[in-house]
Formats: C-alpha cells, sequence, structure tokens
C-alpha cells in the first residue's frame, strides 16, 4: 500500500503527467523540435531561392492534406496494432522522407521534388504525435486526461515551432539554411529513439480494439463515429479551426514582417517564437484551469471569444506601432494563448466516447490535421474572392473563431458516457 501511494505522489503525476508515459512526453519534445525548425524560415527560404509565394502557398496547403490523412490514420492504426508500433512507423517515414526532401528537392531547389516529398513527409509525424495521443488516451486515469492533454500539446507546441524556430535562428548564422535543415533530421531521430526506447508503459505496445474486430471496421468506425456520435463532427471542426490561423500565418506573416514591416529575420523568429512560448505555458493552464471551470467554458470563451479580438489585434497593432517589436510581440502572446484554450478538446473527446476513445481522437486528430491545409486555403480563398491584402484574411479568421465557441456549447457529456467512465475507473483502481 505504501509502494503504491509513493507512486501516486510521483513528481511527474503530480504536475499531471502519467508516470509510465514521461520519456514518451520528452521525447516528443525533442522530435517536435526537429519537426519545426523549418516552420519559422521554410516560407523566406523557398522566396529568397526563387519561387512565389503562391507555389509557397500550394506547397503547405499540399503538405497539410497528407497531415490530415496521416493525423486520422493515426486513430485506427494505433487501434489494430498498438500505439507504439504506429509512432514507430511515423519515426522512420520522417527520416527516410526528409533525407529525400533536402537531396533531391531543397538542395538543388527542384521545385516539383521539394513539393513531393515534402506533402509525403506530411505523413510522418501524425503518426508519431497522434499514435502518442491515442496511447495517452489509452492508458491515463480519467482524472488525469486534462492535464495529461495540456502536457501533450505543450511537448508539442514548444517544438513546433518555438524551440524548433530558436534552434534555426542560432545554428542559420554558424551553419547556413541547408545545414540547419539537416540538424533538424538528428533531432527528430534523437527525439524518437528516446521516447520509444525508453517508454515500457504496456497499453501501447498491444492492439486496442478486441481481436474480433476486423481492420475494415476499425477504419469504418473512426468515420462513422461522426453520424453515431455527432458531437465528435462538430469537435473535429473547433479542432480544424483552432490551429487554421497558426497554419495560415506562417506562411504569410514572415513575409509581411519582414517584406512589408521591415522586421530582421532574427526578430520575426523572436516573435514567433514568444507567440508560441505564450501558447504553450497557456497549453498547461487551460488542461488544468477546465477542471474547475469547465471544458467547454474554456474553449469557448478563451478560444472561440479570444481568437475573435486576439487575430486582428496580431495584424494592426505592428502596423499601429511601426518598428515597435514589443508591441508586436504583446499581441502575439495573446494570440498564442487564445490557440492554446482549445487543449480541453483532447481530454473532452475521450469523455464524450469513452467506448471509443481512438476513433473520437482520430476525428479530433483528422481536424487538427485538416486546420494545416485549411488555413492556407482560407488564405488562397481570401486572395482569390477579395483580391490582395491582408486585413480580409484576418476578418475572416476572427468571424470564424467566433463561431466555433457557439458550436462547442454542443459538446456535453451524456449520463450514459459519464456512468461508463466511471466504471472503468472503478475497474481500474
Amino acid at each position: 500500500m505504501s509502494e503504491a501511494t509513493t507512486e501516486k505522489r510521483s513528481f511527474v503525476e503530480k504536475i499531471g503527467i502519467p508516470k509510465p508515459l514521461f520519456w514518451a512526453f520528452v521525447g516528443q519534445l525533442l522530435f517536435m523540435v526537429g519537426d519545426g525548425v523549418e516552420a519559422g524560415y521554410l516560407d523566406t527560404f523557398e522566396l529568397h531561392n526563387g519561387h512565389t509565394q503562391d507555389f509557397v502557398n500550394q506547397l503547405f496547403m499540399y503538405y497539410g492534406i497528407t497531415v490530415m490523412i496521416s493525423a486520422w490514420l493515426a486513430g485506427p492504426l494505433s487501434d489494430l496494432f498498438g500505439p507504439k508500433r504506429v509512432m514507430w512507423w511515423g519515426l522512420i517515414l520522417w527520416a527516410v522522407l526528409e533525407v529525400g526532401f533536402l537531396v533531391l528537392g531543397l538542395t538543388p531547389n527542384n521545385g516539383f521534388m521539394t513539393t513531393l516529398f515534402y506533402t509525403l513527409r506530411g505523413f510522418a509525424y501524425p503518426l508519431f504525435a497522434y499514435g502518442f495521443l491515442v496511447w495517452i488516451s489509452a492508458a491515463a486515469p480519467t482524472k488525469m486526461l486534462g492535464s495529461a492533454a495540456g502536457w501533450f500539446w505543450f511537448s508539442f507546441s514548444a517544438g513546433l515551432p518555438t524551440l524548433g524556430s530558436q534552434f534555426a535562428r542560432y545554428a542559420i548564422p554558424q551553419i547556413g539554411e541547408i545545414n540547419t535543415f539537416w540538424c533538424s533530421l538528428v533531432l527528430v531521430i534523437i527525439g524518437g529513439l528516446i521516447a520509444l526506447l525508453f517508454t515500457h508503459e504496456p497499453t501501447g505496445k498491444k492492439r486496442l480494439l478486441p481481436e474480433n474486430v476486423s481492420a475494415a471496421q476499425a477504419f469504418s468506425d473512426s468515420l462513422s463515429i461522426t453520424w453515431r456520435e455527432p458531437k465528435t463532427l462538430i469537435a473535429g471542426i473547433v479542432r480544424t479551426v483552432d490551429t487554421s490561423s497558426e497554419y495560415a500565418f506562417l506562411a504569410i506573416m514572415p513575409g509581411f514582417f519582414v517584406n512589408t514591416l521591415h522586421f530582421s529575420q532574427g526578430q520575426w523568429l523572436n516573435l514567433l517564437s514568444l507567440i508560441f512560448l505564450s501558447n504553450i505555458l497557456v497549453n498547461l493552464v487551460s488542461g488544468m484551469v477546465a477542471h474547475k471551470l469547465g471544458y467547454r467554458f474554456v474553449v469557448a470563451v478563451f478560444g472561440g471569444i479570444g481568437g475573435f479580438i486576439t487575430i486582428p489585434l496580431f495584424y494592426y497593432i505592428p502596423l499601429w506601432f511601426p518598428g515597435n517589436f514589443w508591441a508586436a510581440a504583446a499581441a502575439g502572446v495573446l494570440y498564442g494563448a487564445s490557440v492554446a484554450a482549445f487543449v480541453p478538446l483532447s481530454g473532452l473527446m475521450p469523455q464524450i466516447c469513452p467506448r471509443e476513445k481512438a476513433a473520437a481522437l482520430s476525428i479530433l486528430g483528422l481536424g487538427a490535421g485538416a486546420s494545416t491545409w485549411v488555413g492556407p486555403a482560407v488564405v488562397a480563398a481570401c486572395s482569390a474572392f477579395f483580391g490582395p491584402g491582408m486585413a480580409y484574411i484576418i476578418w475572416t479568421f476572427a468571424v470564424i473563431y467566433l463561431l466555433t465557441s457557439l458550436l462547442t456549447m454542443s459538446l456535453t457529456i451524456s449520463p450514459e458516457a459519464r456512468r461508463y467512465t466511471e466504471e472503468m475507473d472503478a475497474k481500474k483502481s
């Protein structure tokens, strides 16, 4: 009994991390640092090497489509083969395709090969990251789902693009842009190996579905859940909106700040890091605060309404105070916090559908993946419909965020789902 009590009182569990998954969180952080190295300067790298902004937008959009598909696949694949094996696939795929991306695409400045390998590489990181999210939902106690989800998104966002951008900022002047891309490969491999070799939690090693469930049924259920439990579809839409602006801004804001506002590349990377420093800190806070204020309240008020306010501020304040880095940073910090306020969705979804956690999270993963191309697609649609200019893009995103606050209020947990969760928790204890 005393040994069990000691386990329950371990430091990592006190701060909300399931102890058996600790090294997986550490490994994911390093993996995402490597994945995020390019985030702050791939846009300007391509522009400075003769490619157009339309090329960059399309590059990010195609990449986002494969990310979306892979993020959905991570759920049923984890159900069928175990989350840990799916994470191995993601690591290996990332490493192989990154070599092709660098050797055949970026180094010879071949636009077609750059697009091909970058698009295919979009299949890789979601298998690793969202496979881990399924592992968390399967292994973590219900009372820790909110905080564990917060730590998941903390490790995710701390790497992509916060620490990744800072790594690029210091590495580029020393070793150049191409060599910095190669460093991202090393970081991803180190992080992936730490997560997978040092984590021995048994749930992630095995199939999560009963043996009588076929692969076809697993994939079918991961889609049919959207009409069997419509709240999953609503949550997927809200999750799509969450980071859609982030991926849109990664495509258009470097040019806006560097070319239009005349910030240096270093200033832009610093600004990006401050935005996501705010994001990763609020990732933790929002997951924990949701236990007290309610999951829906945090997402609807601080996420939806917060985004409606902070997205325009992030655009207009740098224009109102030209050259003032700290004014832009203040607006960016508020914007990063509003994006992080959607984190409780990852803790809410397994409670809405406790019998089909992986399937429910696959829709959340689908939404997260969709945001990587929906964001750039909104930019392209605004440009086609309204013409050139940033203001239309900014206000389109602001209104979309406001609408999510209304959608979020429908994400209630049914009494039946609550009873099932309580029964399962009682059996575990």
